[in-house]
């Protein structure tokens, strides 16, 4: 454990932002896994909606830092790509 109270402060804060980042990759990975359902289900409806919805959390956690534009990118396209499979 730190000694210093200023090291201590930063442990606090990370663990602080760790949780925050854990609740926001956690919906993004719930929004992704609803699109693979619909998909999966071959529902297109279903799936526009919820891969809109997926797009709008992906975006969020792009925003907040937690993942590479490029990454949240390649994830919208490659989820966009199936989706428009669908028939």
């Amino acid at each position: 454990m730190a000694n210093i109270k200023s090291a201590k402060k930063r442990i606090l804060i990370s663990e602080k932002r760790a949780e925050r980042n854990k609740s926001v990759r956690s919906k993004v990975k719930t929004a992704i896994k609803k699109v693979d359902a619909a998909i999966a289900a071959k529902d297109k409806t279903a799936a526009q909606a919820a891969l809109k919805n997926a797009i709008s959390e992906l975006d969020k956690a792009t925003r907040k830092g937690i993942f590479h534009k490029n990454t949240c990118a390649r994830k919208v396209s490659r989820l966009t790509v199936a989706v428009n499979k669908l028939s």
